[in-house]
């Protein structure tokens, strides 16, 4: 159009390099081709025309939140001439019509961050990845904190549900590994830790959680319950975290793990890997934290429970065996997510692990075999039928091996030789050792040998050895000195 001003249409063509024909064009409509196209009827009549105003407004209009699918298979019903082919069609419509008379909705608001400012705390399940420990599932939760601004991240690995007590645990690893706190700490509504508690529970929690957070210098807030996105500095996260945990496993070849401290282990490398993609950001951030306290919280429950004549005591739907000269005392117990630890008084007894109910409610039990070997040793019929018989066994070599011998043997046998061979394994401290000799044996379709299992797991220490002390002769000592003079002399 430039050379047009000077030029005739066949010249003005030849400097813009295209025919005098489409020159000619030009001059006698200048307008572009998308905008001579005329708008395209239709090419066949319209599927929804006498029922989309007639059926669909009107569902759409009394259940705003309905699935255009649903509407789909309904219209399918109620008129079976329409064919599968107006699906996209319906859903177009349904898209359509629901911009421009549809409801108002919910908006999601960005926010900027400030260093220092918000740390985020969240529970998410591990069940899909199938990781396992020595062979068994672990029922296990991650706990998962993340500072919003600089994408701090820890993860602590919780067995069991959600809680006061891993809540606790973790939000305090954090910190401190962190080597700050933040002013302000955000969680959900918190509603699955206070799960089966009674009212005077759950506002025991409640104060002891505001407490933890005054402890740190933090104010505790939360989100509206249900409103995941309020919380989305973390939810995202989370799906990021899981992820690299699955890479993680696959190029790891197995999801089993020798013992818990070896998956935590793991879990901690992935993180800390994250965390420094994000190293100069942190250490920003760590400027603005406020100081950590002289020391930690509590982040345990503490339970008085007393100790039954069955050599042991019953918590939270669990029974934990105990040494039997602790019958009739009262114990104050400090429950922690994974362990229990037993004081008497100020003095610290012992450390169980930490079981819990099966997910039906029934009772469940943690045993310890040592703690009543010594009464079963007088008593051994009561193997029999003992209530918590199956968790009486250390290992499943000795479960099978007590299944052989209640086939092969009479009861009253079966039973002192398997208390015996208990015994053998307490006494000799030879558990994993002799559990491998039986499953042996099992594996040869032989019984256990009880003499020549205690003869090769010698000696017993039980008995004092004989020990012949020879007297040096005196005058060997003469010898001695003689030669101590002779060196001074030299």
């Amino acid at each position: 159009m430039k050379f047009r001003q000077t030029d005739t249409p066949p010249v003005a063509a030849a400097k813009a390099s295209f025919s005098p024909s489409t020159a000619y064009r030009i001059e006698s409509d200048p307008r572009l081709p998308s905008q001579k196209k005329g708008v395209r009827g239709r090419r066949r009549p319209d599927p929804l025309a006498d029922i989309f105003a007639a059926e669909v407004v009107p569902m759409l209009k009394v259940t705003p939140g309905l699935r255009p699918v649903a509407i789909f298979e309904e219209m399918l019903r109620r008129h079976p001439d329409l064919g599968a082919g107006i699906r996209r069609t319906l859903e177009r419509r349904i898209q359509a019509w629901r911009a421009v008379h549809g409801d108002e909705q919910e908006i999601i608001f960005r926010q900027t961050h400030e260093p220092g400012r918000v740390g985020l705390s969240d529970f998410t399940d591990m069940g899909e990845f199938d990781v396992t420990v020595a062979g068994a599932p672990l029922d296990h939760r991650l706990y998962h904190f993340r500072l919003a601004y600089s994408g701090f991240e820890h993860a602590h690995v919780v067995l069991g549900g959600e809680s006061f007590v891993a809540l606790a645990e973790g939000l305090q690893n954090a910190l401190w590994s962190l080597g700050g706190a933040p002013r302000e700490h955000r969680t959900d509504s918190l509603s699955a830790a206070f799960c089966n508690l009674d009212r005077n529970a759950q506002d025991d929690l409640t104060r002891r959680y505001e407490e933890l957070c005054a402890h740190y210098g933090m104010t505790p807030t939360r989100n509206n319950p249900g409103v995941a996105h309020e919380n989305g500095a973390i939810e995202g996260p989370h799906g990021h975290l899981k992820r690299a945990i699955a890479d993680a496993l696959l190029m790891r070849g197995a999801s089993d793990f020798d013992d818990l401290a070896a998956y935590r282990r793991f879990i901690d490398e992935i993180v800390s890997r994250r965390n420094a993609r994000n190293a100069k950001r942190i250490d920003s951030e760590r400027a603005a934290l406020q100081e950590l306290p002289d020391r930690r919280s509590s982040d345990y429950e503490e339970v008085i429970v007393r100790v039954t004549s069955s050599g042991g005591f019953t918590l939270r739907k669990v029974f934990y065996t105990v040494p039997s000269r602790l019958i009739g005392h009262r114990l104050r117990v400090r429950l922690y997510d994974d362990r229990l630890d037993l004081y008497i008084g100020g003095t610290h007894l012992v450390t169980l692990p930490r079981g819990r109910a099966h997910p039906n409610g029934k009772h469940d039990q943690v045993v310890d075999y040592r703690h009543v070997i010594h009464s079963l040793r007088r008593k051994p019929m009561a193997l029999l039928n003992l209530v918590y018989r199956d968790r009486l066994f250390p290992r499943e070599a000795y479960r099978r091996t007590f299944d052989a011998l209640l086939e092969q043997l009479p009861e009253k046998k079966a039973c002192r030789l398997m208390v015996d061979l208990l015994a053998l394994a307490h006494e000799r401290g030879c558990e994993a050792e002799l559990a491998e000799r039986l499953a042996a044996e099992l594996n040869a379709n032989r019984l256990p040998d009880l003499a020549l299992l205690r003869a090769h797991f010698a000696p017993d220490p039980g008995r004092v050895p004989h020990v012949v002390v020879r007297l040096v002769p005196l005058d060997a000592y003469e010898c001695l000195v003689g030669a101590a003079e002779m060196g001074d002399a030299a």
